[in-house]
C-alpha cells in the first residue's frame, strides 16, 4: 500500500504541545489516518494515499477544542517507508514498565534495575507498527489484560499493530490468538514479534480489515480493539458476532473520554453492557459483556 506522510506543524504554548498533538492525532484518525510519530514541527501522520481526503482532514481540524493561541497547518508528501522506519531501526525505545508486572522492551534496551521474579518481559521490534506501550491506550489495554483471567481462553486482536496485546494474552495463558491488521507490514511485524516472544505456535495473523471476520467461523472469549472511534463504531457488529455470548469480554480503546457515550450507546444497541471504564489522561478503555 502507498502512504502519504503528513507533517503537522503545531503552533501553541509549549506546556500544552503534548495535549494538542494527542487531539490532532485523534481527529486525524477520524479522517482515515492510521499511525503517528513525533516530528520536529509537532506530529507526522500516515494515511493511505487512496484514503486521503484533504477536505475531510480540514473539517476535523476545524474542531480543535483550543483557544485562539493554537493553530495547525500541514504538508503532504509520499511516505518513504525506509525513512518512516529509521528512528525505530536506529534508536529503538527505552523499556516501558506497566504496573509492577510487565516490562515492554526492544532488543537494544533492557531495564537497568532488578525486577520481581514474576515480571513479564515482552520484546517488541516495532518496525512500522503501532503498539509499544508508549501510548496511553496501549497501556490501558495492557493493564486490562493483566487484570483478566486468561488461562485457556481465546482472543481476537483487531488492528493488532505490533501484536503486543496478543502476545501479552498468550504469555498469560490464553490458548489461541487470532489477529488482523489492515497494514501488510503490521501483520508481518506482529508475527515476527510473536516469534521473538516464543508464542508464534498459538497465533494466526491476517492482513485485512474487520470484513475478514466473515470468513472466520469462530467465537472468542476476549476481543480487543485499540482503534479510532469511527472504526470501532463501524466494526462493532463484527466484534459482537464473534464474541462468546457466555461471558465473552470486549475491550475497546483508542478514543477520548468524550467519545464514551457514543460507544456505550452503540454497544447497548448490539446487546452489550458496560462493565468497566478506565481512563488515563483524556483517553479511555471500555469493557463490555453480553447482556443476559
Amino acid at each position: 500500500m502507498k502512504y502519504y506522510e503528513v507533517d503537522f506543524t503545531i503552533t501553541c504554548p509549549a506546556d500544552i504541545l503534548s495535549d494538542v498533538s494527542d487531539v490532532v492525532a485523534a481527529l486525524a484518525g477520524e479522517a482515515g489516518f492510521e499511525s503517528f510519530t513525533p516530528s520536529a514541527h509537532g506530529l507526522c501522520g500516515y494515511v493511505q494515499q487512496d484514503a486521503f481526503n484533504a477536505a475531510a482532514l480540514d473539517a476535523v481540524l476545524d474542531q480543535l477544542p483550543f483557544d485562539d493561541g493554537v493553530s495547525v497547518t500541514y504538508t503532504v508528501l509520499p511516505a518513504d517507508e525506509a525513512d518512516w522506519n529509521a528512528p525505530w531501526e536506529q534508536e529503538g525505545f527505552q523499556p516501558i514498565e506497566i504496573g509492577s508486572s510487565l516490562v515492554i522492551h526492544d532488543c537494544r534496551h533492557l531495564p537497568e534495575h532488578e525486577l520481581a521474579d514474576d515480571t513479564l518481559m515482552i520484546e517488541i521490534d516495532a518496525k512500522l507498527a503501532f503498539g509499544t506501550g508508549n501510548h496511553q491506550t496501549t497501556r490501558l489495554m495492557c493493564n486490562a489484560l493483566l487484570d483478566l483471567p486468561l488461562s485457556n481462553l481465546t482472543l481476537l486482536d483487531c488492528g493488532t499493530g505490533t501484536g503486543i496485546l496478543s502476545i501479552l494474552a498468550l504469555m498469560r495463558g490464553a490458548s489461541q490468538a487470532v489477529a488482523y491488521d489492515i497494514d501488510e507490514w503490521s501483520a508481518i511485524n506482529a508475527l515476527h514479534n510473536a516469534v521473538l516472544n516464543h508464542v508464534d505456535d498459538r497465533i494466526k495473523v491476517y492482513q485485512g480489515d474487520a470484513t475478514i471476520l466473515e470468513d472466520i467461523d469462530q467465537q472468542f472469549d476476549v476481543i480487543v480493539a485499540n482503534i479510532n472511534r469511527n472504526i470501532l463504531l463501524a466494526d462493532m457488529p463484527h466484534f459482537v458476532s464473534h464474541l462468546n455470548p457466555q461471558g465473552g469480554k470486549l475491550l475497546l480503546s483508542g478514543f477520548y473520554q468524550a467519545d464514551v457515550p457514543l460507544l456505550v450507546d452503540r454497544a447497548r444497541q448490539l446487546g452489550l453492557s458496560l462493565r468497566l471504564q478506565q481512563d488515563e489522561d483524556q483517553w479511555s478503555l471500555l469493557l463490555f459483556e453480553p447482556i443476559h
